[in-house]
Formats: C-alpha cells, structure tokens, sequence
C-alpha cells in the first residue's frame, strides 16, 4: 500500500528543493536542484523562471511515478520581495526582477515624498527603506517607467503565489507575502496602505486568499488539493507556534540571523526600523516583530581569515567544543572594551579589525570572533524582546550546532531560557503543516521539534 504524502516545493535563492513529508511529518523524499542565473533587459542577474517552471513540472512527473508514494496535497513556499507580472492568458511578462536591483534615487524621492516621507512611511508599513527590497515599490517603478507593460499586467503575484498559479491557473494573494517588507500594507489598520489604490496597484493585486486556502490542481492525469503557498520565514515559524503557546523568540540562523517574536505586540519605533527592525504577517496574519543581522555571513568570512592564517582548515571549527576557561580569560578582556558595548546599534566589524596574531591559537581567536558575534546578536534580540514576556529563546539553523555559540547566548541570556532547536526543514514542515486538515488524517503533531537547554556558564557577556 503507497504512503500517503505532501509535495513541497522550497524555492530558496540558491536552492530549489521538493520534499514528501509523510503523514508524521518525516521526510520520506527529498531532491535538490540549482539554476544558473539569467539576465533581465538591464543586464542585471535574476532568477531563470522558465527553468524554474520545467523543474515543478518535471520534478512532479517524476514522483508521480513513485509507486509507494501517494501524493494528497502540494504547497510552496519561497523568498519574498518577489513578483511575478503575468498578463491575461497566465503568462509571465518580464523576468524575475532581482531584489537586490539598485532603485533610482529619483524615482525613490519622488515615491517617499508623495507619501508622507520614509519615517512615517515606514513606520505605518513595517517596512524599512530597503529600495527593491520593498515589492511594492517595483510594481511602483514599473508603472512609472514602463506604463504600457503596467498597463498589460493582470496579476502582480507574489513568488510563492506564482508557483502555485502554476500549477492551479488560480491567482492569489497571501498575508505572509504581503507583509514581507514590501511597503503594501498598512499594519495598524490591517489592510492595504492607501497608496496601493492611489496609484492604481490595487487592481494588479490578486484577492486574499487565507493560509490554509486549497484549490484543485490542474496537472495533467491528477487533480490535486494544492495551497496557495508562503513566504519562507512566515512558514519556518508555523512548526514553533503550533507546538509551544508560552511566549518564546525564534532566532533563525543562517547567512542572516532573523529574531521573531510573534509575542510583542508594540509597534516599530523609528529607531528600531533604522536599525534594521520590521515586522512580518504571520500565516494567520498577526504581526510578528522581527530584527536581522548578517551573522553567518560575517562568520563564514572571519572562519577563513581564521583558518588562513593559522593554517587550519575551515571545517575543523564546525565541531569545535566549547572552552569555558578560554571564554572567562576572553571575558576578562572586555573590561577594556566596556565603552564599546554601550552602543545599542548592532555592529559586526569589531573582529575583521582584530589583528590575529595577538591570539596564541586558533581556538582563542574562534572564542573570540563567537564572543563578538554573540554581542552583536543580543543588541539585534533585544530589539524585539523589549516589553514582552519572553521567557524562552529558542535558536535553529547553523549555529544552533555550534558548541561555542550556544554555550555564549546561554550565558547572555542568564534570565531566559536559551535552547537549540533542530528539526528537519522547518521552512518546508511549516507549509505543509499549514494545509494539514486538506490532507493529512492524523492529529496534527506537537513533537516534530528537538529542544537542547543550555545552562550559562559565564557571567552574562553584556
């Protein structure tokens, strides 16, 4: 008898995954894909959609023909800050603009002072001023340098919407992707910003579908109940809140390190958004506080410089053990750099200006480099933790298999509880989990996380 399964489809910047999770939430199938990038007219870098459009197809055909699965359900999930522009027939009309596109300072001047100007139009939107990064503000740019294109676009569709249009014919919108920084909704009156119908975007604007929304396939020998998708960090939290309903922080680690905290509800303060602060929707549309810091990226980096000048491999500080009397001697040093800790402001040039030599070996300079990674990342927590009762962390992704890391968030975190949280996919387990009762026939599962404590070992670190 074939095992009853869901079809996921994680389409990440890099990575583009399809997994089976069966009715446990085990993946039971998994299969990765890259694409070299295409250009779009300007010459710039995006991602190659018609590639990425054969992949779905072929990638469902082929497990399709696995006999000892049985395929009930499909969803997507995806990055945001992404449309897809597709005319009358379904047809995608410009290619996947990059987010990381420059935006014309004019074009940014003139949108910003028609509207209120960046503070308060960031504030009402969650919304820092990212340029492209904003979704909304591409379908602006569109509709002010390109209006014959604006005028032939149907639908503007948010990425993960995109990939189930695909395969559904069905244009939706979704409140994960709404509310992914991209300057469209108004946050406290929990609709669109007044600009979006102003300056006729509204019309572009595929209805609102709920999180849980099914619409038949329309794949070629099946008809398949298939979700309108999510925005990645949206989904990654879903497995967290269905399992724990005391208020907790979610910090994601990865090339980014993103704080969530479904549980403050204060609104973004200037200050905050200039500190690269926001808010998410979450899958039920509640707004989720959120900061960012490009942790793993700066870490990747320094663990070169590191093993480069030492002459060690770089892999060897993926299993490093934690040292406590190494970090209580780094510790001791901070006395003299007490000054430096004062600043609020998240700041991760402190140990690319460190002189490597003054370290006896190259487990004290990893100590150190952790140490003020770590610093940083509690000026970045702290951000959406003030004024809510948090009284647990918990930390996924790459470091949360770091010894020396976790050992030092635990000990910066003396009065909450600190623990490493691990399950397989998060972002892929929080789409399925969030189309559960379309398929799925079993209660939905409260165990699909593994929790590991860290008690703190040293004085707190700031």
């Amino acid at each position: 008898m074939s095992k009853a399964v869901i079809a996921i489809f994680d389409v990440g910047k890099t990575n583009k995954k399809l997994f089976l999770f069966d009715e446990e939430y085990e993946i039971v199938y998994e299969k990765s894909a890259r694409f070299a990038e295409t250009v779009d007219e300007d010459g710039y870098p995006c991602e190659n959609l018609e590639s990425l459009r054969l992949s779905v197809f072929d990638s469902l055909m082929e497990v399709f023909r696995l006999k000892e699965f049985s395929i009930k359900a499909i969803n997507f999930s995806s990055y945001g800050a992404s449309l897809v522009y597709l005319d009358e027939g379904g047809k995608a009309l410009t290619p996947l603009y990059n987010y990381l596109k420059p935006y014309p300072q004019q074009l940014h001047e003139q949108f910003y002072t028609t509207w209120g100007g960046e503070d308060a139009f960031s504030k009402c939107t969650a919304s820092p001023v990212l340029g492209s990064l904003n979704a909304g503000l591409q379908l602006y740019r569109i509709k002010q340098e390109k209006p014959e294109l604006f005028e032939k676009i149907k639908w503007a569709l948010h990425f993960p919407q995109y990939l189930s249009q695909l395969i559904t014919g069905s244009c939706y919108s979704d409140l994960t992707s709404i509310g992914c920084h991209t300057g469209l909704w108004d946050f406290e009156k929990q609709q669109y910003h007044p600009w979006v119908k102003a300056e006729g975007l509204a019309a572009k604007l595929a209805p609102i579908a709920p999180y849980d929304h099914t619409v038949p396939s329309c794949f070629p020998g099946a008809t398949i109940l298939t979700g309108i998708g999510l925005h990645d960090s949206s989904a990654a939290l879903i497995p967290y809140l269905e399992s724990f309903h005391e208020p907790f922080v979610l910090i994601s680690t990865g090339t980014w390190c993103i704080s969530l905290n479904p549980f403050n509800q204060q609104p973004l303060t200037v200050a905050e958004l200039a500190n690269d602060c926001l808010c998410y929707l979450d899958y039920k549309g509640r707004p989720v506080k959120a900061s960012r810091l490009f942790a793993g990226m700066e870490h990747e980096q320094q663990v070169k410089r590191i093993a480069a000048h030492f002459n060690q491999g770089s892999a060897r500080f993926r299993s490093l053990h934690f040292d406590a009397a190494l970090a209580a001697k780094l510790q001791g040093q901070d006395a003299l750099e007490a000054e430096d800790q004062q600043d609020e402001k998240p700041d991760l040039t402190k140990f690319g200006k460190r002189e490597l030599s003054a370290f006896a070996s190259s487990e004290e300079a990893y100590h150190r480099l952790i140490m003020d990674l770590v610093r940083e990342q509690v000026k970045s927590t702290q951000l959406v933790l003030k004024k809510s009762p948090v009284k647990r962390i918990f930390l996924d992704g790459g470091f949360s298999k770091n010894s020396v890391y976790m050992n030092l968030l635990a000990s910066a975190f003396p009065n909450i509880e600190v623990y490493a949280a691990s399950m397989a996919q998060a972002t892929a387990a929080g789409t399925a989990l969030a189309i559960h009762k379309s398929w799925n026939t079993k209660p939905m599962p409260t165990d699909i996380i593994k929790l590991k404590f860290y008690t703190p070992t040293q004085k707190a670190l700031v």
